[in-house]
């Protein structure tokens, strides 16, 4: 039985990365600042000097030229793992990812693969203003052919991260920065988190809350405050948003009967909007309240911490919501 390490989420993917990269001589990293510094945030750390320079390197700030030599690296053989040191700034790769790397396999009938990871930090929630703090998971849920995977713990960081690096498909893998420093327990040894499986936190009969990232962070301060006060949260953290476990989510709707749908990006065409259409199409007979979705404001993200907190999804927010769902469609004598 595996025993457990107190980790940050940083560190459990620096593990990933160095526990890979002894296991498959073909996986590379690469991205700005990622080798003599070990990354913006420390996630690269040490690899260069245990692997060398042909195996981690550092590129031009030029995020069109690290997804192109990715998807590159990937067709002729290589394991390739590109930091984007803001994921914001995926958007100036777009074509590389949406129309290479997402369509190569169908496009050659499965003659080619393209085995890469796209990883990098979301930066909401520290103050980096509207250019760099940007939810955009839901761009990218939106291809076929990419899978979408956002953590909110140390274990689940590590093992997803090697799950992403094992898979054949492009993968993007989005890091909260607010959650880099987060404590937490992770099993030693082998350690993988199957791509497609959510995880059901802590199991409740009130309400479903489905989150992940620091939405699923904040879900598990909630679900606590919410139990002190009487209401039971069953907390679903999705992990994986593409592809999305179905099967666990009605599984909990039909149980609870209500469901809030969290996510950190914007509220229009957003995850979260994604996920209120598959509950109305897969578990519509079970609902006993309509799905309330939390989300992100549909604005630019500020700059002041007391304007930001105001358009980010919070613990507060979460609770509000969940006390008003289950008064709402409570009967009139439990109210």
């Amino acid at each position: 039985m595996s025993q457990m390490r107190s980790l940050t989420v940083a560190e459990a993917l620096n593990e990933a990365l160095h526990e890979e990269f002894e296991r498959d001589p073909r996986t590379l990293v690469f991205g700005e600042d990622i080798a003599d510094t070990g990354g913006l945030f420390g996630v690269t750390r040490g690899l260069l000097d245990r692997f060398g320079p042909r195996r981690v390197f550092g590129t031009p700030i030029s995020e069109q030229a690290i997804a192109g030599a990715a998807v590159g690296a990937a067709l002729v053989g290589a394991r390739p793992i590109a930091e984007i040191q803001i994921m914001d700034f995926l958007t100036l790769a777009m074509d590389q990812i949406v129309n290479h790397a997402a369509k190569l396999r169908y496009m050659t009938g499965g003659q080619l693969r393209v085995p890469l990871v796209i990883r990098g930090p979301v930066g909401a929630g520290v103050g980096l203003a509207a250019q760099h703090s940007q939810s955009l998971e839901a761009w990218f849920v939106h291809i076929p052919g990419l899978k979408v995977v956002m953590p909110s713990t140390p274990a689940d960081a590590k093992g997803l991260l090697k799950s992403a690096i094992r898979d054949p498909n492009p993968v993007i893998f989005f890091e909260k920065r607010v959650l880099y420093a987060i404590r937490g327990d992770v099993p030693t040894g082998e350690h993988l988190v199957p791509l497609g499986k959510a995880e059901v936190c802590r199991t409740g009969r009130d309400v479903t809350l489905l989150a992940s990232g620091l939405s699923a962070h904040y879900g598990r301060d909630a679900a606590q405050k919410l139990a002190e006060q009487g209401i039971d949260v069953e907390l679903i953290d999705l992990r994986t948003l593409k592809p999305l476990d179905v099967d666990t989510i009605v599984a909990s709707v039909r149980k609870t009967g209500r469901v809030i749908v969290a996510n950190d990006g914007y509220r229009t065409c957003g995850f979260a909007a994604e996920l209120v259409s598959t509950l109305v199409e897969e578990a519509f007979d079970y609902l006993d309240a309509p799905i309330v979705r939390v989300a992100g404001a549909d604005a630019p993200i500020p700059y002041a911490q007391n304007l930001e907190a105001e358009v980010l999804v919070t613990t507060d927010k979460l609770i509000r919501a969940v006390r008003e769902l289950v008064g709402a469609s409570a009967p009139a004598a439990v109210r």
